[in-house]
Parts: structure tokens; C-alpha cells; sequence
């Protein structure tokens, strides 16, 4: 397991100050095995907030911030409710404007390279670029019905990011999916239509038809997506509620 050095000289600074000495800790009773929890607790919760903090570029004194949470739990702190709220805010508003700011550095970076990814892709000779900005290569071809804007499929696939990382697989799963075409997103309404059932393809989808600035799960912001598509079984949907149903994948 590799350790974030930076995060634990922090959490170990934390319990280095915060603790007495190991030989003076008496945890021989429940009470204070339980109130040595409480501590480890917020202190865990403690550290993990500064390292974020600080990893966005907000400084904190230790020292102080330990003498606080002391004043704090004995009742004598020097700074009034107000004033407390008032500084909590203050920095809210610099994390919140860092954080902003790192999403948009890591979602500029997601295009730029995913431009770059399909820009060196589409000089494959199998690959074949849509109007749209899709791009997908045929590995199998198959000869059976190609779906409509309102079919249900069945589909295995693999989707990754550019880098080679595998977000899902129902091959994982052991299990195809079956949705409504209309219910995923752009890239796979189009793609799927270009597939005689049987066949599989590869798609790489850009950003503005997959999950575009939002992201999904473990796909990040603006993120160009690959895809390996199986297409399984092309069916009519055997009823409207049978069709709302399967609405909401992809």
C-alpha cells in the first residue's frame, strides 16, 4: 500500500500534539477506551479536512487550531458565535472558489487530451468519424436488424478512459444490459444505430455526447470515453410502460 506522505505527517503531527504520552493513557476501563475513540474520531475527521484544505491552497495554523478545539470543549473560547461563523465563511468561500477552479483545470485537461486522443485515433484507416465528432471501428460485423431511436437493446460491453482505465464491464457482471436506446447517452444512441445486431464496435465518444462537464461516477468531467460494444438483441419495446421502465441508462 502506497502512503500520501504529506497526509500522514499531517494526521501524525495532529496526534503527536494532541495525545499525552503513550505511558500516561489509561485505556483500562470502557468509559475511556470509548473516550479515546471519540478523539481518534475527530481527530481522523480533523485530518482528512486540513489535507484537503491545504491541498487547495488554505494555510491553518495546528497549534492554534488545536488551542481552539480545547477552548472549545472547556467553554472559554476568545471569539464570540459570530465571529466564529463569520471566519468558517471566509474560508468557505476561498475553498469553494479553489475547488472551482481545480475542477476547471482538470476538466480543461480532459478535453485537451481527449481532443488529442481522437485526433491520433481518427488516423486509423478502420476508424470512421461521424458528423457529430463519434468516432467507431468495426471489429466484428454482423447481419441482423439495426435498431431504431425507439428499440430496446441488449448489449455486453467494456467502457474505459482514454488512459486505459476500465470504468464498467458487464462482462464483469456476467450479465448484458437491456435499456431503451432512447435512455442512454448521445454517443451510444448514435453509434447503436449504425449496428446490424450481432456485430460489435468500438466507439470513442467525446465529451459533448457522453457525460460532458457533469461527469458520472468514476468518470471525470469532460472525459472522452471508449467503448467496446457487443449488440446482443434488438427488440420493440412490448408496451409504453414497458419502455419507461428501462429509462435513466447509460
Amino acid at each position: 500500500m502506497k502512503i500520501n506522505s504529506k497526509k500522514f505527517l499531517l494526521a501524525s503531527t495532529i496526534a503527536f500534539t494532541l495525545s499525552a504520552p503513550a505511558w500516561a493513557t489509561d485505556l483500562s476501563t470502557d468509559v475511556n477506551k470509548e473516550s479515546y475513540s471519540v478523539g481518534v474520531s475527530v481527530g481522523n475527521y480533523l485530518s482528512n479536512q486540513i489535507y484537503n484544505q491545504t491541498e487547495l491552497g488554505a494555510e491553518i495554523n495546528i497549534d492554534v487550531m488545536i488551542e481552539g478545539f480545547v477552548d472549545a470543549l472547556k467553554n472559554t473560547s476568545d471569539m464570540s458565535e459570530e465571529q466564529v461563523v463569520d471566519y468558517l465563511n471566509k474560508r468557505g468561500e476561498f475553498l469553494n472558489q479553489k475547488r472551482n477552479e481545480e475542477i476547471a483545470r482538470i476538466s480543461q485537461k480532459h478535453l485537451d487530451d481527449g481532443a488529442a486522443f481522437m485526433a491520433n485515433n481518427a488516423k486509423n484507416d478502420k476508424v470512421v468519424t461521424t458528423e457529430s465528432g463519434l468516432q467507431y471501428e468495426v471489429l466484428i460485423q454482423g447481419a441482423g436488424e439495426l435498431p431504431k431511436p425507439e428499440s430496446v437493446v441488449t448489449v455486453n460491453y467494456v467502457g474505459k478512459l482514454i488512459d486505459g482505465t476500465e470504468f464498467e464491464s458487464t462482462y464483469m457482471q456476467n450479465k448484458p444490459a437491456r435499456f431503451a436506446l432512447m435512455s442512454v447517452i448521445e454517443g451510444w444512441q448514435e453509434g447503436l444505430k449504425l449496428m446490424p445486431m450481432g456485430s460489435t464496435y468500438r466507439f470513442t465518444i467525446p465529451a459533448a455526447l457522453a457525460y460532458g462537464e457533469d461527469g458520472a461516477g468514476a468518470i471525470p468531467p469532460q472525459a472522452t470515453l471508449v467503448f467496446d460494444i457487443e449488440l446482443v438483441n434488438v427488440e420493440a419495446p412490448k408496451s409504453e410502460p414497458d419502455l419507461k421502465s428501462m429509462m435513466g441508462h447509460g
